[in-house]
């Protein structure tokens, strides 16, 4: 899920049955047949069905855990302090010939929480509508770039060959559908030329995204990377760009093949130990342990300042203390972009290895989600800023325009 998927959710609320006053009957009247009880929805499918529900996903999003069955993914005891920089006060930006003062631009662009790093360094933090410190938000599609990063780990540990091995090599069960055919290295640029639509249509015919939406994340019938066996065809592998979650959820289940651990694990014991973060952060699964997995595409939740300190390892090549913790030349890999011809509709201009670029900044990249999530890294000023967001759906006009807006008068000042 990311933030061109414009999803259409129209879940409603189960209605009450009415009730209606009638006389009693005559004496003589037969006693009509008990009518069977009707069993109330599920609130916990209720309650998942109105996650993404714009005047409650602020408190939503950081809640996950109360809706989802988790994974955890444990800090280490060697943390990685981020200290307070400089005095800094949030820089005010222009926008349609309008210069706008930073609480403007966080109620505009539905802002949950703010983090800005340079150097390794806080200039600012800011929780809002009632969050704080220890809250664990969800990353929506930021999480693909976690994924990517395990995909790295593994190849550099030679579990994985090569990245133009057919995925299939190590996922068998995928060789007759669509996917027998397309690389690793498709799966992490979003090429692999699946007919899958990341497109969120539910009622009476529901696209297949919204399928594997109810049935994987809300009902847990099903695992999301299952459809994946049985996807048809829309393209050549590698001939055309095509954002699917689905591409991300097969990388996941691959790090779990080869490495033979779940992705919480092997994300907890290659990156989020050593990296040094403080909080503990967890995966959404589709299932109860034992038959669920990690949702590699959009399920990882952490703490605003692990986030931060993510985007600084990124923007320090994935080194900490001189020390590599991403394998050596990853990030560069991971965020060298092939550029589009034509930007996507909320301004995309290119896509790595699960990163994308989003403006013309040198250099800059993002891990972007859903809802406006994301940690964008901006190397040429040494800043890293994330911004963790309850974005309404479908995303309105503009605020993508005005989050970078705000975001270039940060790495300008």
């Amino acid at each position: 899920m990311h933030l061109s998927a414009r999803p259409l959710i129209a879940f409603a609320l189960a209605a009450a049955t009415p009730v209606t006053l009638v006389q009693a009957a005559p004496a003589e009247a037969p006693t009509p047949a008990p009518q069977a009880a009707e069993v109330p929805p599920d609130p916990v499918v209720l309650m998942r069905e109105h996650w993404l529900d714009a005047d409650v996903s602020a408190f939503n999003f950081r809640h996950s855990a109360e809706l989802f069955s988790t994974r955890p993914v444990r800090h280490g005891a060697s943390v990685r302090p981020l200290v307070a920089g400089s005095r800094w006060s949030p820089p005010g930006y222009t926008i349609g010939g309008q210069t706008r003062d930073y609480e403007t631009f966080a109620r505009r662009t539905y802002t949950n929480a703010v983090l800005v790093l340079r150097d390794g360094k806080i200039l600012f933090e800011d929780y809002r509508n009632k969050s704080g410190p220890q809250d664990r938000f969800i990353s929506f599609s930021m999480a693909k770039s976690i994924t990517g990063l395990m995909v790295g780990f593994a190849l550099a540990e030679g579990r994985i060959a090569s990245l133009d091995d057919p995925v299939s090599r190590y996922l068998p069960e995928l060789g007759e559908g669509a996917y027998g055919q397309a690389t690793i290295r498709h799966l992490l640029q979003m090429r692999s030329g699946v007919a899958y639509e990341e497109r969120y249509d539910f009622g009476a015919n529901p696209s297949l995204a919204a399928l594997i939406h109810r049935n994987a994340i809300v009902l847990n019938r099903e695992r999301f990377a299952d459809r994946a066996r049985t996807i048809a065809s829309a393209a050549a592998p590698g001939a055309r760009f095509n954002y699917a979650t689905l591409d991300t959820a097969v990388l996941g289940l691959l790090v779990e093949r080869v490495t033979g651990q779940s992705l919480a694990d092997y994300t907890e014991s290659r990156l989020w130990r050593p990296a040094g973060m403080a909080d503990d952060a967890f995966w959404i699964a589709d299932g109860q342990p034992g038959t669920g997995r990690e949702l590699a595409g959009m399920g990882f939740n952490a703490t605003l300042r692990d986030y931060g300190r993510l985007g600084q390892l990124l923007l320090d090549r994935g080194r900490r203390d001189g020390r590599a913790i991403i394998p050596a030349g990853w990030v560069e890999q991971a965020t060298r972009m092939i550029t589009f011809d034509t930007p996507t509709p909320f301004g995309g201009r290119g896509y790595g290895y699960q990163f994308w670029q989003l403006d013309d900044e040198p250099g800059a990249f993002v891990a972007l989600g859903l809802a406006g999530q994301f940690i964008y890294v901006h190397p040429a000023s040494r800043t890293v800023i994330v911004k963790l967001s309850h974005f309404p759906l479908p995303e309105p006009p503009g605020v993508m325009a005005e989050t970078l807006a705000w975001f270039h008068a940060v790495v300008r000042q």
